[in-house]
């Protein structure tokens, strides 16, 4: 995603994005409960499984088993609103959220103002143009799929802008918030796809919808986005890093991201790293900074913050 200004938001988005200097967000958790429950369990947390499994030797048959909280989530609460403190004594705005799929605990620091989505926008566009492709409402070519490939794997803005005139501009991204529930997350008022807004909440419920499959993509099409997003390059087309926030932050876990990034909102930066953790896809994080600063320093503070959030690289 090249460095465009986020130009023309509503006026509502655009007093969202102005953060009073020392505000303190909330830490919280909760049951985060969406269409289609699925849980996996993880492979190595011998003590997890052991529980599970006199749990299940005690249930009667066919009686429905709540996953355990993952021993990762323990002190979450505190270091997310850690992390949120240190970058704010940066000069950086954090809003955070991470949801463990199993368990249905959602953990954040309570920050859902509304935020620039840059080219984590460019999951709508490919949601929408699969979908229609399913339906065969699209032909898509081998080219295009290639195309597509890069899109989420490198950021290409040019094949995002051709897709995005494709598959139905600002009705792709009202036709995926209607199909996934997003109540915040909205179409461009100026017709540019990177203008694109929503919350970390509404990007959390996004990815769990597509991995479950309440959100109406199939199951093979979903997979086709979330394998390119495992394959997510060091640079984007642009040559813009993008392993800032989850990928070098979690560097111990498997990992499948769409980063976004921006300039100027005022005279700040935004960093958006959203994405799948694990091997079994058991977790979901979003986070976005918005720091006055240059681009180096900006990537660093959000990388930072993952790092304190989970100091061993992993949940």
């Amino acid at each position: 995603m090249r460095a465009r200004p986020l130009t023309l938001l509503t006026a509502a988005a655009a007093v969202a994005l102005v953060v009073v200097a020392g505000c303190e967000a909330k830490v919280a958790a909760k049951a985060y409960d969406t269409p289609g429950r699925h849980s996996s369990q993880p492979q190595d947390r011998p003590q997890t499984q052991l529980l599970e499994l006199l749990l299940r030797a005690i249930t009667p048959t066919g009686q429905a088993i709540e996953a355990l909280p993952s021993p990762g989530f323990r002190g979450l609460q505190t270091r997310i609103q850690q992390a949120t403190d240190r970058s704010a004594a940066s000069g950086a705005t954090l809003s955070v959220a991470v949801l463990d799929r199993a368990s249905r605990q959602l953990v954040s620091n309570g920050n859902a103002q509304i935020i620039a989505t840059a080219s984590v926008a460019k999951l709508f566009i490919a949601d929408q143009l699969l979908l229609q492709e399913s339906r065969g409402q699209a032909t898509l070519s081998a080219e295009d799929h290639q195309a597509l490939d890069v899109m989420l794997q490198s950021s290409d803005d040019g094949a995002a802008e051709r897709f995005w005139g494709q598959a139905g501009g600002d009705a792709i991204i009202t036709q995926v918030a209607s199909r996934y529930g997003l109540s915040a997350t909205l179409p461009p008022n100026d017709g540019r796809w990177w203008n694109t807004i929503s919350t970390a909440p509404d990007l959390i419920r996004y990815y769990d919808m597509l991995l479950n499959g309440s959100g109406g993509l199939p199951p093979e099409r979903a997979d086709t986005i979330v394998d390119d997003l495992a394959e997510s390059t060091p640079n984007g087309i642009d040559g813009y890093p993008q392993r800032f926030g989850i990928p070098d932050g979690l560097y111990a876990e498997p990992v499948a991201v769409k980063q976004g990034w921006m300039c100027c909102i005022g005279a700040a930066w935004m960093h958006l790293s959203t994405g799948v953790i694990g091997a079994d896809r058991r977790y979901i994080m979003v986070i976005e900074s918005l720091q006055t600063s240059d681009d180096a320093t900006a990537r660093a503070t959000i990388t930072q913050a993952v790092r304190m959030i989970f100091p061993n690289g992993r949940i």
